[in-house]
């Protein structure tokens, strides 16, 4: 009993990581209408940046914001001088984009980096595990970080006037233009403060996995179940889809398929999701006429 008990506490610890990853699929989705194949890509690259920052002496919390204006800074810039012109493109041309995406932040991060495993590291220290061996020291570290980044967007889009505005260019961009709002740059600045999100999952990830070009294939796949099983329209089902899936592949990986074929747990859940509930745990079920 004991040890699964340990399996869920580390595994929200691990899910608050894909619940930051499936946030930023949910709101490129509801900005944009497609997944954003390269956010995985994105925050490895942004952890690249974090690391040489520390390299060059800066402590570790200026690093982890100078990598947060950064990863903010190009997703505004991805945005605005890539996507926008591909706002009424066909569906295809968007997902080439961001496939196109994917590949380009993958191999230039392994030309300027090189592909050899690095280690990042943590701010919260290698000490003693805490809680009698449940948490380690980053793990909880982590899980604070992440809940805190994730209250702190909930409030910021539910109580703040650009956030509100934010919301209303994502879902209803015709409407939200006739009342002023300038819609280019609210999906802009959403652009923005997903990447920024990814950043700091991938800072919080990286010390487990280590860093290198690939380190977030697998953590954008659980992300990506994570935020199919939440609902992909609901970012309050991506944070709790994201949490599920951790605990779900600890578990599983613990006690039902190992931890070689743990990551077909994530294939599984999205092939069940799109099969009996397309629309997720807490998304609206999207209806139009053809």
């Amino acid at each position: 009993m004991e040890g699964v008990l340990h399996q869920i506490v580390s595994g929200i610890a691990t899910g608050g990581i894909y619940a930051s990853i499936a946030l930023a699929l949910v709101m490129i989705f509801l900005a944009t209408h497609h997944i954003n194949f390269a956010q995985g890509e994105m925050a490895m690259f942004s952890t690249y940046i974090a690391l040489t920052l520390l390299q060059l002496g800066l402590p570790y919390w200026a690093a982890f914001l100078a990598t947060l204006v950064f990863s903010f800074v190009m997703g505004v810039i991805l945005q605005r001088i890539l996507l926008e012109p591909l706002a009424n493109a066909p569906v295809l041309a968007s997902v080439g984009a961001f496939l196109g995406l994917l590949l380009i932040f993958n191999n230039v991060a392994g030309w300027l980096f090189s592909y050899t495993l690095k280690p990042f590291p943590s701010p919260f220290g290698v000490g003693d595990p805490m809680f009698g061996g449940m948490f380690s020291r980053h793990e909880l570290g982590s899980t604070v970080v992440t809940m805190a980044v994730l209250l702190s967007v909930w409030a910021f889009f539910r109580f703040t006037r650009l956030g509100l505005a934010m919301r209303g260019a994502a879902y209803n961009p015709v409407s939200s233009r006739l009342v002023g709002v300038p819609v280019g740059r609210m999906l802009a600045l959403g652009w923005g403060l997903a990447a920024g999100i990814g950043a700091i999952a991938g800072m919080m990830v990286a010390p487990v996995v280590f860093l290198d070009p690939n380190m977030m294939g697998g953590v954008l796949l659980y992300a990506f179940a994570g935020a199919l099983l939440g609902g992909i329209t609901s970012p309050l089902g991506a944070v709790v889809g994201g949490v599920m899936m951790g605990v779900i592949e600890n578990l599983a990986g613990a006690y039902v398929v190992g931890t070689e074929l743990k990551l077909t747990t994530a294939l599984v859940i999205i092939v069940l999701v799109l099969v009996v509930k397309p629309s997720g745990l807490f998304g609206k079920a999207l209806a139009s006429r053809v």
